[in-house]
């Protein structure tokens, strides 16, 4: 619905999804793979994502000085025993299953590699931007609590469901070094990686902004 669509139609739909048992589905997702998604480009956020760039800070390298994992406290706890990771799994799953709200089983499509993975037990949980990049590129200057509110960060597209190989080989890289394999996902890649890094107010390298610029250019 476009935002000139009149106010008692958007609560007729409101009503109508919650009377048919129907859930409202973020578009802010991939193309592929268990996040869901709208079926193709969007040039305004593309767009938006070259506008978000544009005002990112440029800068080298930072200092891996003082890291560890630790600093960024994750998962947080969601209630009923369960943390943001089983918030992932239920999200970026397809027929998942529960024990209780902790996710059991069901389908995940790797977005990263285009691997199926058929338990939770293969899925690993990535933050789109590493913790270690994020580091280099202002969080060590954070409080430890800012850390855990950026590792644990379901608002913005931070968190992914992928395979444990393709966890591994991207590792704590930046879209310089390190793309997904699936060439259709590298568009939505770059704009979710610019659209934390401009919330969180973290800087880029040339070579970072210079993929990241390439990227949205195939878009």
């Amino acid at each position: 619905m476009s935002a000139r669509t009149p106010r008692w139609l958007l609560i007729f739909a409101l009503v109508l999804a919650v009377a048919t048992g129907c859930e409202a589905v973020p578009v802010d997702r991939w193309d592929t793979g268990g996040r869901g998604g709208t079926g193709g480009e969007s040039p305004a956020q593309t767009a938006d994502a070259k506008v978000q760039l544009r005002n990112l800070s440029v800068t080298k390298t930072g200092s891996m000085r003082g890291y560890s994992r630790d600093r960024f406290p994750h998962w947080r706890t969601t209630g009923d025993n369960c943390n943001v990771r089983d918030e992932v799994l239920k999200r970026d799953g397809t027929k998942v299953k529960f024990s209780g709200c902790n996710v059991v089983a069901g389908t995940w499509k790797s977005i990263y590699d285009g691997r199926i993975l058929d338990s939770p037990t293969k899925v690993d949980i990535d933050h789109v931007v590493p913790l270690a990049n994020a580091w280099r590129s202002g969080a060590s200057g954070w409080t430890d609590d800012k850390r855990a509110d950026f590792a644990n960060d379901l608002r913005r597209p931070q968190l992914v469901a992928v395979s444990r190989t393709s966890n591994r080989a991207k590792g704590d890289q930046d879209p310089s070094t390190w793309k997904p394999s699936p060439a259709g996902n590298r568009c939505e890649y770059a704009r979710d990686w610019i659209a934390v890094k401009s919330y969180w107010k973290l800087s880029v390298t040339k070579a970072e902004k210079a993929a990241l610029t390439d990227m949205l250019q195939r878009c």
